[in-house]
């Protein structure tokens, strides 16, 4: 990654919660940056996985761009920012549903890998942005519908628990569980069985 605020906090300012961080850049809006250096590789990871390394580097800097912005309604309740963040992530998502789930549909028809030709399924698949993503679970994904899949991958693939999600969606968070349910019983049929949440630890390099 290359994005980066330009100013650099000194080192005693990168302690404390995310909230008093964020609470401080409010006066000193250079200590923002160190909100960045803390989250903006699971916000990268994040939408890497959903949408590709061709546009998450921009989707990443657009994040931290629109949290600076709306740095001042930020909940100091709340000491971990990554909720938030990933909801803003999200939230820009949401403008690139199409080729979203043109991408998982693509992935969809790769070719599964086999023993004599493995380094050059590797290769294609790497390609495609999302090498450890099986073809099983692309095609699943692209059939949820998109609040579906919002709340399945910020649980599985940005790590957020249900309280979290609900945070990030700006939901109650009996509406995650029902959500994340109806997804996972979805996921469940269209994987012919197996556990949907086995996902989780399915990393996707781009």
């Amino acid at each position: 990654m290359t994005v980066r605020p330009d100013a650099e906090p000194a080192g005693e300012d990168r302690g404390g919660s995310d909230a008093r961080m964020i609470e401080r850049s409010r006066d000193e809006p250079e200590l923002f940056a160190a909100l960045f250096d803390r989250h903006a590789d699971a916000v990268h990871r994040y939408t890497a996985r959903r949408l590709g390394a061709e546009v998450a580097e921009d989707l990443t800097a657009e994040t931290f761009t629109t949290a600076f912005q709306q740095r001042h309604r930020y909940d100091l309740a709340r000491d971990d920012a990554r909720p938030w963040l990933l909801g803003i992530a999200t939230n820009l998502i949401s403008r690139h549903r199409r080729a979203e789930a043109r991408r998982f549909r693509a992935l969809a028809r790769l070719p599964e890998p086999v023993q004599d030709e493995e380094p050059v399924a590797d290769r294609a698949v790497a390609r495609a942005g999302a090498a450890g993503v099986r073809r099983e679970l692309a095609a699943a994904l692209s059939g949820l519908s998109a609040r579906h899949r919002d709340v399945i991958l910020l649980v599985a693939w940005g790590g957020l628990d249900y309280e979290q999600a609900a945070q990030a969606l700006g939901v109650p968070i009996g509406t995650v569980r029902s959500r994340l349910n109806r997804a996972r019983s979805r996921l469940r049929e269209a994987l012919g069985g197996t556990d949907p949440t086995a996902f989780r630890e399915v990393e996707a390099h781009a």
